[in-house]
């Protein structure tokens, strides 16, 4: 869909969520905690919400829930799980600068 790759690329770090999710909740906070400022994009507040969350279950592979996607640098990095385990890997913060997400 076009539509989530354009969204996707307006910034080092996008991040689709819903409001009412709590792992979205968290996710955003880990990226604020971090010094990131991302592009947040809530997809209950978006007309094309089902239309987008198909686009992003398929992106994922199939899985649910499809919220958090975090997006780097244009390229899905994937969901909490995902990001967790680069985060705790110590990956996930060296991609971010890569990205130019952070100048640390």
């Amino acid at each position: 869909m076009d539509h989530i790759a354009k969204l996707a690329s307006e910034r080092a770090v996008v991040v689709f969520t819903k409001s009412n999710c709590c792992m979205c909740h968290t996710m955003t906070s880990l990226l604020s905690d971090l010094g990131v400022n991302a592009a947040v994009h809530e997809l209950d507040r978006d007309p094309r919400v089902w239309e987008m969350e198909r686009e992003l279950v398929r992106m994922l592979g199939g899985r649910v829930p499809s919220v958090p996607a975090v997006f780097v640098g244009g390229d899905l990095v994937g969901g909490t799980n995902k990001v967790m385990a680069l985060h705790l890997a110590v990956e996930f913060v060296p991609m971010l600068k890569k990205a130019g997400a952070l100048w640390l």
